[in-house]
């Protein structure tokens, strides 16, 4: 049941604190002494109901979630989140308004981007608020909202949906910039990011996570909505306008109604989310956590900052992520010697995105401080090997 801690920097599925590993091994053997374990049990008994309370309580907690919103889980990652998003908040638009209206997305990095591509697919329309590669020609800033392309009939836009930050290009919103947009629903995909810092839930109409990048394993993504958000059109009106009805599964409501176990919700992955979520209020809470996570990344950044003609850094300063450091080593012929020397160092999960290449350190909270610094040392020596 030991191990030595692992100095781990891998996006996802990522790392989580060896004492929750530890009591989950227990509780899949045995768990609270009822003779099977936590992924044996119905979802529908007093044990998996259980689970699902406690785990909807401890982000309550957490988050200080208002009672104006709920806390629901799906199966699947943050990619459910781009389809179900789009079906259920449009078919609240249209219970609201009678019209499907117009979806707005701020596309800043791969995930904002895939994001929009699925609710175009869908058929739902969705336009650009902001495009941040069409004005600055890469992902790697986040313009001013003066910038973007702001409707004028508000009215119509049945949410705007944004990632607060992009897991592969690094890219990480400092600021809530929606506050020029009064009485729009904003969406927020906080998969990478979730429970780094504390956030203002009422200000949102929906926040979404895959649990495998910072809370959990692969298997659920978590869901906090404003219950006003839950009275949906009927599907005969959503085929009336040409709609797509949304799949039972994953109708919002309907899973709200049955307490995330409409269908077989995977119990042992939920409860490992709420061993997690125990350990960060044994810990402190969120803005203990945050101050762990800007001295982590701060330690990293001014490292690689030291070093220009080593290191690159593509993202602006000012729009850099504190969970996802990307970086390049301005010679690429040197990246496999880089990952070598990382895995000889014992560092591993450093290789960057497929998609863009370079390296990438994630500094999830169940990263330690030491680990950090032993990344931070590294990176110093192998800089200083190649000046």
């Amino acid at each position: 049941m030991d191990r030595e801690e692992p100095n781990y920097f891998g996006a996802g599925p990522a790392l989580l604190p060896t004492e929750v590993l530890q009591q989950a091994a227990r509780d899949l053997i045995n768990y609270q002494n009822i003779g099977i374990g936590a992924g044996e049990i119905s979802h529908r008994s007093s044990a998996g109901a259980g689970i699902i309370t406690q785990t909807k309580d401890s982000l309550r907690e957490l988050l200080n979630i208002p009672d104006t919103h709920e806390v629901f889980f799906l199966q699947g990652g943050g990619t459910t989140g781009f389809s179900s998003i789009a079906a259920n908040l449009t078919a609240a638009h249209v219970a609201k308004t009678g019209k499907p209206g117009t979806p707005y997305y701020v596309i800043d990095g791969t995930w904002s981007k895939k994001a929009f591509e699925e609710a175009e697919r869908l058929g739902f329309n969705p336009k650009v608020l902001v495009n941040t590669k069409d004005i600055d020609g890469k992902f790697g800033t986040i313009p001013p909202v003066e910038k973007w392309n702001i409707p004028e009939n508000l009215d119509d836009v049945s949410y705007i949906y944004y990632c607060d930050n992009e897991t592969v290009n690094g890219v990480e919103f400092r600021e809530f910039p929606f506050d020029k947009f009064p009485g729009v629903e904003i969406v927020s995909d906080l998969s990478s990011n979730f429970l780094s810092k504390p956030v203002d839930v009422s200000k949102y109409g929906l926040l979404f996570a895959g649990a495998q990048k910072n809370v959990g394993i692969a298997g659920i993504s978590i869901y906090i909505i404003k219950k006003t958000l839950l009275k949906q059109a009927p599907a005969e009106k959503l085929k009336e306008l040409g709609l797509h009805v949304v799949p039972v599964a994953f109708d919002y409501p309907t899973v709200v109604k049955n307490d995330s176990a409409y269908n077989t919700i995977p119990t042992f992955t939920v409860h490992i989310v709420n061993l997690v979520l125990q350990s960060l209020i044994k810990k402190g809470g969120l803005e203990k956590q945050e101050k762990e996570n800007i001295e982590k990344a701060n330690l990293i950044y001014s490292t690689l900052e030291k070093y220009p003609t080593v290191y690159n850094l593509p993202v602006a300063k000012e729009a850099r992520s504190r969970m996802n450091v990307v970086f390049t080593i301005k010679d690429g012929s040197l990246d496999s010697e880089f990952l070598s020397d990382a895995e000889s160092h014992k560092l591993s999960g450093l290789k960057g995105h497929r998609s863009v290449g370079g390296m990438r350190a994630s500094l999830y909270n169940a990263v330690s401080l030491k680990s950090t610094k032993a990344l931070a040392e590294f990176l110093d020596e192998f800089a200083k090997k190649h000046l």
